[in-house]
């Protein structure tokens, strides 16, 4: 089994993926208004926070760039493909499979608003199909 990681595949995830939470989260973006409201973070907060959120969400998404790579990769192998829909399955399954379900499971636990989770689930579909199809292109 050859699996291999495609460097300028996981670079651009990585780009895409700060571009999809820059454009999700952003005070102007599809939801940052609705969620600095659900989470009573104000902008205030987020000054005053630094850059230690920013520094997580840049680590996260390397992370997230480089599981999927490699996950892509093995799919690709394992399915003989190397076709763009592997990636997506992965990047779906994944976000079905561990982000979806533990983001609903702990913001139930923690009776975070319905809104909130469905924006913050949201934003990691995105995201994941978003890494993933770039990875499926590009590796």
């Amino acid at each position: 089994m050859d699996v291999s990681i495609g460097w300028p595949a996981v670079v651009a995830a990585i780009v895409v993926g700060m571009a999809i939470a820059w454009v999700w989260y952003s005070d102007w973006g599809l939801a940052g208004g609705v969620w600095r409201k659900l989470t009573g973070v104000t902008e205030e907060d987020s000054i005053r926070a630094g850059k230690g959120p920013f520094a997580v969400l840049v680590v996260s998404i390397i992370v997230t760039a480089l599981a999927l790579a490699a996950a892509c990769s093995v799919a690709s192998v394992f399915f003989g493909s190397d076709s763009v829909w592997p990636a997506l399955a992965v990047g779906f399954t994944a976000w079905l499979g561990f982000s979806a379900s533990t983001l609903a499971q702990h913001n139930s636990f923690e009776q975070k608003p319905a809104q909130l989770t469905v924006i913050n689930s949201a934003y990691q579909f995105v995201l994941f199909l978003g890494m993933g199809l770039v990875i499926g292109l590009l590796q």
